[in-house]
């Protein structure tokens, strides 16, 4: 049966890159949509929530496309699956531009990362940008055939810390173990990027394209 994808669009983040790796990973007869018509990202059986930029940009440009109400819809009722900021814009407040409030969908803060050093005494630089390992904390279909510490692909300077320790599914290891997906229900959110993250981040996004709940 053809598949409907809704991926977000709110005027940030790559949604270029998102859309064509989805594309690639899809049926022939799934359709993927670019959107930001609240009725299509509705109506579509699958939404896609990616982003890049900074949190009040962000929380400015969802409310300027009036997608506040249709985006947090989504995410209660069909498969959703979140991306970067896309994930951290799930949370109550952001500690970036002085403090911004998000959607509030989930309990907790986005943090930025604490100075810390590598196993060389070296600064660890911010933003967390390349390759690290994800430690997945429990199975979950978007998981499947992924194997455990696979590496994927980040670019951040803010991370989720959640209130509730059961929304974390995976964690991944920069100046501080932090979660780096959160998922429950209908809903999987990633801090890194899978479709830049070659194979493994394929196969997660044709997962998500599989995901029955």
């Amino acid at each position: 049966m053809s598949k409907s994808i809704a991926v977000i669009d709110y005027g940030m983040g790559n949604l270029r890159s998102v859309s064509k790796a989805i594309e690639h990973v899809a049926e022939a007869d799934d359709r993927v949509l670019v959107t930001d018509d609240p009725e299509l990202i509705l109506s579509a059986d699958r939404v896609v929530f990616p982003g890049q930029g900074a949190a009040r940009d962000c929380m400015a440009a969802i409310s300027d496309h009036h997608l506040n109400r249709a985006v947090l819809d989504a995410a209660h009722s069909k498969p959703f699956l979140g991306i970067c900021m896309g994930l951290q814009v799930l949370m109550e407040f952001s500690d970036e531009n002085g403090g911004t409030d998000l959607l509030g969908l989930f309990p907790g803060k986005v943090r930025h990362f604490p100075d810390g050093v590598d196993a060389h005494g070296q600064r660890m630089k911010i933003p967390h940008m390349g390759w690290n390992r994800v430690s997945q904390l429990h199975p979950h279909p978007l998981w499947d055939g992924i194997e455990q510490g696979s590496r994927f692909y980040f670019v951040h300077s803010y991370y989720v810390d959640p209130a509730e320790n059961d929304l974390t599914a995976g964690t991944t290891d920069y100046s501080a173990n932090f979660a780096s997906v959160i998922a429950r229900d209908n809903l999987f959110a990633t801090q890194f990027h899978p479709e830049k993250s070659a194979d493994a981040g394929l196969r997660l996004l044709r997962n998500f394209i599989n995901w029955n709940i």
